[in-house]
């Protein structure tokens, strides 16, 4: 067990088990002491590496994370103090993982349930190699104005009260987290504060025992008062009773063990901690108190007390000229986190990502304001789930029902077609499904399957301005535009595009108007007067039939309607559409196990 000091001012900590709020804790309690760097030197996540985003201050630092424990202990060999918050099932290893690593002298075991079995072992193992246990079941401690661990001493309001941001006099060592938070704010009411605090951890094993701290405390020239707070339960006060005994403590000892209240039960008690039941007389708060009192310790007759007599021994020592006034400090503000600060109505913040379309916020994630359950009950298919998130409205079911049959005509075409092509050859070198897919989704544009805006968009247009066929198409001639949803290299008049007979069929039956694709009808007979081969395709059917549906609904203004042709709506519903084609290419290469795709030489025109 170390002698003396176990912590400074330029102490770094391995953290292992990333947990965000006591590391930046940590970081924020090292910028109110005004240290250089910051006490977290690297994070062990098992498995993990890179870095993790903290502030320090007001600068954002990244600090590394590292997969293992050896890996941190390399990379930062200064960091010399482990806190583990592994649980109860994974510290015992990797705090003896920690411990036999050369540049590690302080472990601080977070978790409590730790078999005893193993608690044995991580005491004996650091004993025999002058290592400090604090823990398990610790909250940590702290070096005021320098260093502290985790959770400490909990908000830095809590601490700026306790005066925890500069050096006081007092060493203090308890059983309790939780105590010692409050046995902090007492001290500094009636002291100059502390100096050093470690909670020991209240299971049946603690790795250092209070007189070892309280030892370590009459070494240390800065502390001038000890005040220790025990617990009923085990022998580990008897050991301080044997060392002031003996003489080892010249330091004035303050000290009260609690659960006095235990021989108000007729039977056996179990308190917090695993190490605070009542048993034998000897474990008793009482014999405790009073052995302690017979050594020579300092203790109050009842809790209540304690901080009179705290205040007490205190003066006496500032009457005796032991201890210099300790100079008060202003500590640096810390910068409030943007949430906070917002939450508390402090700072307005503009948002950076506007959605108008979902809401996960609440108890179901909601589309358009409608709840996914609805959706559900209401046997919603994907159609309407388009006509919500794209739409931000629940069009009627005929509307539904024919995206739903667009999805459905334009899934595929084929291997041949271009999109389709480039899926498989990808898929065939090995690449993944997203790979394959994306490589496919690339080719779409004017002349593969994204005609569908700009054939509402010109159809629309022509319309509207009551061009005839022949005035539309010579226009576009002129202009040396090909005419968009016309045309296509296999189908013809005597050879017509089936998906486009059922898309029309379905309009003249469904819709309550089709005055856009009559036109579009019209525009065809004029480029059939032309060629064989200029018949409407796909792309002109959807659109001008989009068109139709868009204006003979009733629930879109012009407006909208011009937006949703210039966004790009329309050919969103081909990409949706034939991604499932493409991911199903995909999937047929991969179940073949066909190989690397090598395009023959003999369907290449070699030329100079």
């Amino acid at each position: 067990m170390a002698t003396g000091q176990i912590f400074s001012k330029t102490t770094q900590a391995l953290f292992y088990n990333y947990k965000q709020l006591p590391i930046q804790r940590m970081l924020d309690f090292d910028f109110l002491c005004g240290r250089e760097t910051p006490s977290v030197a690297g994070i062990i996540n098992p498995g993990s590496d890179g870095f993790q985003k903290l502030f320090f201050g007001q600068e954002e630092i990244a600090i590394p994370v590292h997969p293992t424990i050896e890996a941190a202990c390399n990379a930062h060999p200064t960091a010399d103090v482990f806190i583990n918050f592994a649980s109860f099932r994974s510290a015992a290893a990797s705090s003896m993982s920690a411990l036999k690593q050369p540049t590690i002298r302080v472990v601080a075991i977070i978790a409590e349930g730790v078999p005893e079995s193993d608690a044995k072992q991580l005491i004996s193992y650091a004993r025999a190699n002058n290592k400090v246990i604090i823990g398990p079941a610790t909250v940590g401690g702290v070096q005021a104005g320098a260093f502290k661990i985790g959770d400490t001493a909990g908000t830095i309001d809590n601490i700026i009260q306790c005066k925890l941001y500069r050096p006081g006099s007092v060493g203090f060592v308890s059983k309790s987290g939780g105590m010692s938070n409050e046995l902090y704010n007492t001290i500094a009411r009636v002291t100059d504060g502390i100096y050093e605090g470690i909670a020991i951890g209240g299971d049946v094993f603690p790795g250092s025992t209070l007189s070892d701290h309280i030892l370590r405390f009459n070494n240390i020239p800065q502390v001038k008062m000890v005040v220790v707070l025990g617990e009923l339960g085990g022998s580990d006060e008897y050991s301080l009773v044997e060392a002031l005994k003996q003489g080892k403590v010249q330091k004035p000892v303050v000290a009260w063990v609690s659960g006095t209240c235990a021989r108000l039960f007729k039977s056996e008690v179990q308190f917090g901690h695993a190490g605070a039941k009542s048993g034998g007389e000897l474990e008793s708060a009482q014999a405790k108190n009073q052995a302690l009192r017979d050594a020579g310790a300092v203790v109050p007759t009842s809790f209540e007390a304690l901080e009179s007599v705290i205040k007490e021994t205190f003066e006496k020592l500032v009457e005796d000229g032991n201890i210099p006034p300790v100079p008060e400090v202003t500590p640096p503000p810390i910068p409030e986190d943007l949430k906070t600060a917002i939450k508390s109505g402090k700072v307005r913040a503009p948002t950076h990502i506007i959605s108008t379309i979902s809401d996960d916020r609440g108890e179901e994630p909601c589309y358009a304001g409608v709840p996914m359950s609805t959706i559900i009950e209401r046997g919603y298919g994907v159609g309407d789930v388009i006509s919500l998130l794209w739409f931000k409205r629940s069009l009627p079911r005929y509307c539904t029902q024919f995206i739903e049959i667009c999805i459905m005509l334009c899934a595929d075409h084929g291997p041949c077609v271009s999109g389709a092509h480039n899926s498989i050859v990808t898929a065939r070198a090995g690449k993944d499904l997203v790979s394959s897919l994306v490589s496919g989704l690339l080719t779409i544009g004017p002349r593969f399957g994204g005609a569908i805006d700009d054939a509402a968009r010109y159809f629309k247009d022509a319309y509207d301005r009551g061009l005839t066929p022949y005035e539309f198409v010579e226009g576009m001639k002129k202009k040396g535009i090909r005419v968009p949803g016309i045309g296509h290299r296999i189908k013809s008049r005597d050879n017509r595009d089936k998906r486009v007979q059922l898309l029309q069929k379905y309009a003249h039956t469904h819709f309550p108007s089709v005055k856009y694709m009559e036109y579009a009808v019209q525009v065809e007979t004029y480029t059939l007067s032309k060629a064989n081969n200029l018949v409407m395709n796909v792309d002109g059917a959807i659109g001008s039939l989009f068109l139709d549906l868009l204006s003979g609904s009733g629930m879109f203004s012009k407006q909208e309607i011009d937006e949703i042709v210039e966004i790009g709506y329309l050919n969103g519903l081909f990409v949706l559409a034939r991604s499932i084609g493409l991911i199903g290419h995909t999937f047929d290469q991969k179940r073949l196990k066909q190989p690397l795709y090598r395009h023959p030489w003999e369907d290449v025109l070699y030329t100079k």
